[in-house]
């Protein structure tokens, strides 16, 4: 056997470089294979591939711009900044990094799982894909590795450090599940529920501003449900443990992957292949695409039922979701509690729920234990001078941060005012926490508290509304040093606040509306404007 001369030891990259030792020795190992293989020099442009390019930050860090916007934004950097605009931009940590370190584990090959952003889902997990498959054909567009590269879709597997228990999604601590309870009245049209649990075993803590990771598990009448469309039996063995505990605690039952509609199309002909195929790709032949879940995918190609190892094999695994926390360890130590709203609705004639919030309204018990870890906020915490006042945006369970800053700074003695806006369709039914925050109201600690309801008369009023009418005494807060705090939905919520915001510090603070809106990005680049959203 002919064994293969190493390439020949270069140092194309001088020890001057703005390079730390690991990427200049991988650079120069890199052009010394080149090289060894051709011996004519490379082009400027093959250079420049690999040299670190500068870029002026991230302009498309916005929950609110749609994917290709992001992504036409980030045309011509650096392939760690492309591999960011195509995240979520939520830094929500469910995927257990921020959107920057994601992506940066990604490009530099010391994370090979490319479907880990949750709030991405799908196009998310392609683009990531693409991406990916550019930087393997052009070694030099991604970060240097700092070891091997393991294979994509096989992370490498090490031992949990106890001292890390419950701090991360690869490190869940056990919790017990206390109870739950109603929070919506009669008449209202959403359910949510306070859910508490007890981490007095796992001495697991947390601060205010921190998410709390919960791994649910799928409902098992659904589960057996696809099962049967299998055609197997509950018993059948994959991955050493039943088909049936596989899915019901190891893989995602939706959306279908585009992996499945791949396997599919490789075990059918016809129309029905180039419709699987179409699907694989994207593609939405039926218009039916966004519907389809694992149980929608196998009823629409009745027909095939696919081994269920390579079935398995296909589906993504189960994820944890993640929840705003709604206490304060201060206030109650060794317990934690949320605020949910449950996701309940019908496609076609199936009904369908959302699979951690009806795990906890619906299938886990008092006394349970469950899988859970602390999710540390990225930019979302009380300021650090108590003395400091707030002004906090929820509506909905976007109360949830806030009622936990509520009780911390009322368990630590802060001294500074506290204005909460707060908002939701009807006074009558959907007011949580009424009793509490009026309390808190009458002996003087909630310095104001705005309430906003959008169903109770014909013209709807939201807490930007509020906002706007209350406007003078807002720009007299922010004059006084307040922080401001919204939590809630991205798309729409959160930027007809920020808005508001603008508005209100053009008409009461004398300034034109791109000096405002310079003004709020201000706020924002000295952690006095923090968002906490989804």
């Amino acid at each position: 056997m002919n064994q293969m001369t190493p390439p020949p030891k270069v140092e194309i990259i001088p020890s001057s470089a703005p390079f730390s030792e690991a990427q200049r020795s991988w650079l120069n190992g890199f052009f010394a294979g080149l090289l060894s293989d051709a011996p004519a020099p490379l082009s400027a442009e093959q250079g420049a591939a690999v040299m670190p390019e500068e870029d002026d930050g991230t302009p498309w860090h916005d929950q609110t711009m749609p994917i290709a916007d992001r992504m036409k934004l980030a045309e011509g950097r650096p392939m760690r900044r492309k591999m960011m605009a195509a995240m979520a931009q939520q830094d929500c940590g469910q995927c257990g990094y921020n959107c920057n370190d994601y992506a940066e584990a990604i490009a530099g090959h010391t994370e090979p799982r490319l479907n880990l952003c949750v709030p991405g889902g799908k196009e998310t997990a392609r683009m990531l894909k693409a991406l990916n498959e550019e930087m393997e054909k052009s070694p030099g567009t991604g970060a240097a590795p700092a070891a091997a590269t393991p294979a994509v879709g096989k992370p490498v597997v090490e031992a949990a450090d106890p001292s890390t228990l419950g701090r991360s999604r690869d490190n869940p601590a056990p919790a017990i599940f206390l109870d739950r309870r109603l929070l919506n009245g009669k008449g209202s049209e959403k359910e949510t529920w306070h859910v508490d649990f007890d981490l007095s075993g796992c001495g697991l803590d947390y601060v205010v501003g921190d998410s709390f990771g919960i791994f649910a598990s799928n409902d098992l009448g659904h589960v057996d449900q696809i099962i049967a469309l299998l055609g197997a039996s509950h018993n059948t063995e994959v991955r050493g443990k039943t088909l049936r505990d596989v899915l019901r605690y190891d893989v995602s039952l939706a959306p279908a992957p585009d992996s499945l509609f791949e396997l599919i199309s490789y075990l059918t002909g016809g129309a029905h292949r180039a419709k699987a195929r179409a699907l694989a790709q994207g593609e939405d032949p039926d218009g039916d695409a966004t519907t389809l879940d694992v149980m929608a995918a196998l009823q629409k190609f009745s027909h095939v039922r696919p081994h269920p190892e390579a079935f398995i094999e296909a589906l993504e695994p189960l994820q944890p979701r993640l929840y705003s926390i709604s206490s304060s360890h201060n206030a109650t130590p060794g317990k934690l509690s949320l605020t949910i709203d449950v996701v309940r609705y019908v496609v076609g004639k199936r009904k369908r729920h959302g699979l951690a919030s009806s795990f906890l309204a619906d299938r886990i018990q008092p006394g349970d234990e469950l899988k859970v870890y602390v999710q540390k906020a990225h930019g979302f915490a009380l300021p650090d001078d108590p003395n400091i006042p707030i002004i906090m945006v929820g509506p909905g369970t976007g109360i949830a941060p806030f009622r936990a800053f509520l009780h911390d700074r009322k368990a630590t003695r802060a001294p500074g005012r506290n204005w909460l806006f707060f908002g939701h369709q009807r006074s009558a039914s959907d007011f949580f926490y009424a009793d509490e925050l009026n309390a808190m109201k009458s002996e003087g600690f909630l310095t104001r508290l705005s309430l906003a309801w959008s169903r109770d008369s014909g013209e709807k009023f939201y807490v930007q509304d509020r906002m706007r009418e209350v406007g003078r005494d807002v720009w007299t807060w922010l004059a006084d040093g307040a922080h401001v705090y919204i939590c809630g939905d991205a798309k729409r919520m959160a930027k007809d606040v920020e808005r508001a915001l603008v508005d209100i510090v053009a008409q009461y603070g004398a300034r034109s509306t791109d000096e405002a809106v310079s003004f709020v990005g201000d706020l924002k680049k000295k952690g006095r404007f923090q968002l906490d959203v989804y």
